[in-house]
C-alpha cells in the first residue's frame, strides 16, 4: 500500500498522505490555541508532509510555503520560549497601527512577487489565488510567530477561501480540514483576547 493510494473516509476521496497530514495539522492549531509550544513541533511534522500533497496537487505556491513554514516554525518556536523581554516567554500581545499597515503591504507585495513567480515558471491553473493565499499565509504565520492576536483575523480569511480552492482542486480532506480551521481560528480569536486581557504571573 502506497501513502499516494486513494481512499474513501466519510465519503471524501483522500489519501493515507493526506489524511495524516489532516491529524497533524488539526493537532498543531489546537495546541496553538492553548499558547502550547508543542504546538511548532507539529506544524513542522504537518508542514513536510503537506507539501508532498501539494505538489501531486500542482499547488506549487502551497508545497513552497510548507518549506517556509518549517523554517518560520523552528523561529516561532524561539520567540514563544525566549522572544519576551529578558528572554522570558512570549506574552500575547496586538498590533499597533503600524504593524497593521506594514502586514497589509506585506501581503500585497507578496502577491504581486509570488502570483507572478507561479504564472510565468509553472504550470499551474491558479497562480493568482496561490499567490494570494501563500502571500496571506506567510503573514499569518509571522503574526503567530510573535503571538500577536490578529494573526487569528488572517487565519480566518485565508482559511475560508482555502476551503474553495481545495474543493476545486479536488482536496476534499484538505479542504474540510480549513473548514474547520475557520472554527478553530474563532476559538484562538476569543481564547487569546481572553489570555491578553489577563495580567501575567509575576514570576517568583
Amino acid at each position: 500500500m502506497s501513502l499516494n493510494d486513494a481512499w474513501s473516509v466519510f465519503g471524501l476521496i483522500t489519501t493515507p498522505l493526506e489524511l495524516i497530514s489532516f491529524l497533524l495539522a488539526i493537532t498543531t492549531v489546537w495546541l496553538n490555541i492553548r499558547l502550547n509550544h508543542w504546538a511548532w513541533l507539529f506544524s513542522i511534522l504537518s508542514s513536510l508532509l503537506y507539501a508532498a500533497v501539494f505538489v501531486r496537487s500542482r499547488l506549487y505556491g502551497d508545497a513552497g510555503l510548507q518549506f517556509v513554514f518549517v523554517a518560520v516554525s523552528i523561529w516561532g518556536w524561539y520567540q514563544w520560549l525566549r522572544g519576551g523581554s529578558a528572554h522570558q516567554p512570549l506574552q500575547v500581545s496586538r498590533l499597533t497601527r503600524n504593524g497593521w499597515l506594514w502586514c497589509g503591504m506585506a501581503w500585497l507585495a507578496g502577491f504581486i512577487l509570488l502570483s507572478q513567480f507561479l504564472h510565468r515558471l509553472t504550470d499551474t491553473d491558479v497562480p493568482h489565488m496561490d499567490g494570494f493565499l501563500t502571500a496571506g499565509s506567510l503573514v499569518g504565520q509571522f503574526l503567530l510567530s510573535r503571538k500577536k492576536i490578529e494573526n487569528w483575523l488572517v487565519w480566518i480569511a485565508v482559511d475560508i477561501l482555502y476551503v474553495g480552492l481545495y474543493v476545486y482542486k479536488h482536496l476534499h480532506l484538505t479542504a474540510l480540514l480549513y473548514g474547520v480551521f475557520v472554527v478553530l481560528a474563532f476559538m484562538g480569536w476569543r481564547a487569546w483576547r481572553q489570555s491578553a486581557a489577563s495580567p501575567p504571573l509575576a514570576l517568583p
